[in-house]
């Protein structure tokens, strides 16, 4: 828990407590807003940066003034600080309560379902299962939805929402096991590898199999959790794989011969199927998952794509912008100064980048203001260069790294200190 979290909710409450309205005299028993504001704050700096003891203040508190107008907050703050306890039991008991009031909490509801999913309790995966399937519903609507997807393309927007639906269709699998139905529960597992294939879908395929009976299925799924590229699994989790589907192995066939075949099918045919959702990512966008900015391929406003190889040894100046953008517009003429101290220099590009999410806002603003010269949208750009402002201006070198950035600008500085950034650039080269 940061001091900075702690802060920030006391300073709230104290801003609340300031905000509340004289009301008429109160009976003796309710303590006044400057009492109870005075406890809190007192509760939460004996605390300090426990979230164990910021949790059990909260509780305290909570239970001294119950009817408390900072209850809804505080119950909020209760369960971050759960989370960040692995309090299970508090995981649950306040997450509960904030989704009864914020149901499309993605981050407290998947919380709330690994909590109620902790143990094999048909009473907690029956208060699960409603969650989940809440949760995957939340998560097709995202997909769907038209709009911005936080920097992302849309290639990689569906393929971050594909992953967290199949984790959804895990934890429904999981419910529903539970609750009886391992062959419903065997189902979802299913459906979830296909949705988005991880070592976790894998593993829930595996104990299926193994509750219906299937040992050597069960030890197969448990190769593709131990052969399946998985940022998210640990070599724990691996060493953890690889023994139980020995075991199961041995069950099924009486020994671990042959199992080395079986490990060595699941890789081919995982190593197969990564490859095969990565081609269809790249078809949909050929910017997926890169990370040097030199090998993306940018879209025009107007003309042809701009294949950012094609400009290998060269000073690359990128211009990041949108037509909301005040300041952007602000800086456009100082930054047309600086091109035109350069433009004899072939060795130095300027490229305008639009940030905007709805493209078709950019060419009528550009007609509208006047704006000369081609103009790209980021397609992913942004990501890899960890542009998290507008306007901002990097630099790159003629090896294609950053020599420099600049967030935002100062008017009577900007052209002198870009000419100069540029220039340092250029010697790098020398």
């Amino acid at each position: 828990m940061t001091r900075w979290f702690v802060s920030a909710l006391l300073a709230a409450c104290l801003c609340a407590a300031a905000q509340v309205r004289p009301k008429p005299p109160q009976p003796a028993q309710t303590p006044p807003a400057s009492q109870e504001s005075e406890d809190l704050e007192n509760a939460l700096s004996e605390a300090g940066t426990s979230p164990i003891e910021y949790l059990r203040a909260i509780e305290k508190h909570l239970a001294k003034y119950p009817d408390s107008p900072r209850k809804a907050e505080l119950e909020r703050a209760a369960v971050r600080a759960a989370m960040e306890a692995n309090d299970d039991d508090a995981i649950v008991t306040y997450g509960e309560r904030v989704l009864a009031r914020q149901p499309d909490d993605l981050q407290i509801l998947d919380r709330v379902i690994q909590s109620l999913l902790a143990g094999d309790n048909p009473d907690k995966a029956r208060r699960a299962l409603p969650h989940a399937v809440h949760y995957e519903e939340l998560l097709h609507g995202m997909q769907l939805a038209s709009g911005g997807h936080g920097g992302m393309s849309a290639a990689e927007w569906k393929d971050q929402t594909d992953r967290a639906i199949s984790r959804a269709l895990v934890y429904q699998a999981r419910a529903t096991g539970i609750l009886g139905q391992p062959g419903r529960a065997l189902t979802l597992a299913r459906g979830a590898f296909e949705t988005y294939p991880t070592a976790n879908a894998a593993r829930e395929i595996a104990r299926w199999e193994e509750r219906l009976g299937h040992p050597e299925a069960a030890a197969r799924a448990l190769a593709d959790a131990f052969t399946i590229p998985d940022s998210q699994t640990t070599d724990n989790d691996r060493a953890r794989d690889r023994g139980q589907m020995g075991a199961l192995y041995r069950q099924a066939k009486g020994s671990e011969t042959g199992l080395g075949d079986l490990v060595l099918e699941a890789y081919d045919r995982n190593l197969a199927l990564v490859h095969s959702r990565e081609l269809a990512l790249r078809s949909g966008d050929p910017n997926a998952r890169l990370t040097d900015p030199m090998q993306f391929t940018l879209g025009a406003v107007e003309g042809e794509k701009l294949l950012m190889p094609s400009l290998r040894g060269k000073v690359v100046v990128f211009d990041f912008w949108a037509t909301w953008c005040g300041p952007c517009r602000q800086q456009h003429p100082l930054y047309e100064q600086v091109k035109q101290r350069f433009r004899d220099n072939p060795a130095v590009v300027f490229l305008s980048i639009d940030t905007d999410e709805d493209r078709q806002l950019v060419k009528p603003f550009l007609a509208q203001v006047d704006w000369h010269g081609p103009v790209y949208f980021e397609d992913g750009l942004s990501r890899a260069l960890h542009i998290t402002s507008i306007p901002t201006t990097i630099i790159t070198n003629p090896r294609g790294q950053v020599a420099a950035r600049m967030n935002g600008f100062v008017p009577e500085k900007f052209v002198e200190m870009l000419t100069d950034r540029i220039r340092d650039a250029l010697a790098e080269h020398r």
